[in-house]
């Protein structure tokens, strides 16, 4: 999938829209996956992303964050935290499975269906720059925004 066009896809998104990928060519795209609402590590991936935010956007990026959660869930999350981005439901795992995101992980010692951390970085034409995946979320949006950073031309 690296260097090529990720095919159009739609979601229901914060806000009550539908984020449409082609809509969003022109810009930089961050797609962070994540496995829960209002769980530690994903606060944490969330909140270093919203602190980043204005930065991205001196990039000329958008930022999308995408769990399994419901569009409910997904708005109260974002306004606990503040999040100026869109959150989108991925309740089919339609998109997970187009990313390969949905594993196998274990939990307190049992395995479970789930999603893992993952992102990946929309360059202004829709293809696919660059991927992280089974990532740790503490420092994660840095290390994203500086890629991001080499993409401006």
């Amino acid at each position: 999938m690296l260097n090529q066009p990720v095919a159009n896809f739609i979601l229901p998104a914060t806000g009550q829209v539908n984020f449409n990928l082609s809509s969003a060519l022109g810009k930089s795209l961050v797609i962070y996956f994540y496995p829960k609402d209002n769980t530690p590590g994903c606060i944490t991936e969330s909140q270093q992303f919203r602190d980043l935010y204005p930065d991205f956007q001196k990039a000329q990026c958008e930022v999308v964050g995408i769990s399994r959660d419901s569009i409910k869930s997904h708005e109260n999350f974002k306004a606990k935290f503040t999040l100026p981005f869109a959150l989108l439901s991925d309740s089919e795992e339609k998109v997970c499975t187009k990313f390969n995101v949905i594993k196998m992980k274990n939990m307190y010692g049992k395995q479970v269906h789930g999603i893992e951390r993952s992102t990946f970085v929309l360059d202004q034409y829709g293809v696919l720059s660059h991927e992280w995946r089974g990532i740790k979320a503490d420092g994660h949006a840095q290390e994203v925004l500086r890629f991001v950073q080499t993409l401006i031309s």
